[in-house]
């Protein structure tokens, strides 16, 4: 049976694997389900529409699952969603989608997220994201595979911060942060490309030559950003092995939406 503490309160309509623990004084709504082998520390409140995987670890006094902090929003059924095997530590708070934009927020798998961090309305972290203490995440952004944020930083609403992307402790994200690069400060900035991120993911020097040229084309060479990227357009067929690091980047250039750091 599933391991509840007697003196938590969790509804009689929620949907709980015969494996999941929760703590001493924890709350958890109807609406919430959650997969095998997740543990929900002590005080923690998960309500809303809120869908929880495997493996997951929450420590004590999380909130997932609340109203959205959008004066817009009226009740409706919107959704949290979040994946497997993820860390969410202590004071975290992840809110529920709004309607118009999807109204899921969604979290992957194998997310290191620290204390205090905040997800807002209609984001998406993906996979294998680090977020260091007190990450602020505004309304509807999205974080790629394997982003990595500093302590104290906020990201403002709509911004996307490419895969392999680091943002340095305290900055202050308000433009797309293209894949790879290396940002910090407010205003912030491109001090370079996370080298050491790729090579702790066994990218090949090939690949990690071909990135470092996209910096160049991107930083370095005094071209506008249409011309750096049909520049690195170019690298695919000059790197093939870095064809696909070579589409990402060209892929989200294209797709930026807030303009991207330069």
């Amino acid at each position: 049976m599933t391991q509840v503490h007697p003196t938590a309160i969790v509804d009689s309509a929620a949907e709980l694997d015969p494996t999941v623990i929760v703590g001493p004084y924890a709350v958890i709504g109807p609406h919430v389900r959650v997969g095998a082998g997740t543990t929900i520390g002590s005080h923690c409140v998960v309500e809303g529409r809120t869908t929880i995987g495997r493996d997951n670890r929450i420590f004590q006094f999380a909130s997932l699952g609340a109203i959205p902090q959008d004066k817009k929003y009226a009740g409706e059924p919107t959704e949290l969603v979040i994946g497997d095997r993820n860390t969410i530590r202590e004071f975290c708070t992840f809110n529920i989608g709004v309607p118009g934009a999807g109204g899921i927020t969604r979290v992957g798998s194998d997310n290191w997220i620290m204390a205090y961090t905040h997800i807002a309305h209609d984001c998406r972290v993906d996979n294998h994201t680090t977020l260091a203490n007190n990450t602020t995440l505004a309304g509807h952004v999205h974080l790629a595979d394997w982003v990595t944020v500093g302590g104290l930083t906020g990201i403002h609403q709509f911004v996307s911060v490419g895969a392999h992307a680091m943002v340095g402790f305290a900055s202050a994200v308000a433009q797309d942060v293209p894949p790879f690069m290396l940002v910090d400060g407010n205003p912030l900035a491109v001090r370079g490309f996370n080298v050491v991120g790729l090579r702790r993911r066994d990218f090949s020097a090939a690949r990690i030559a071909a990135v470092k040229q996209m910096h160049r084309l991107l930083y370095r060479q005094g071209k506008t950003l249409e011309e750096a990227r049909v520049a690195i357009q170019t690298l695919a067929a000059e790197v093939p092995e870095a064809a696909a690091d070579v589409a990402m980047m060209t892929d989200f250039l294209a797709s930026a939406t807030r303009g991207i750091v330069r």
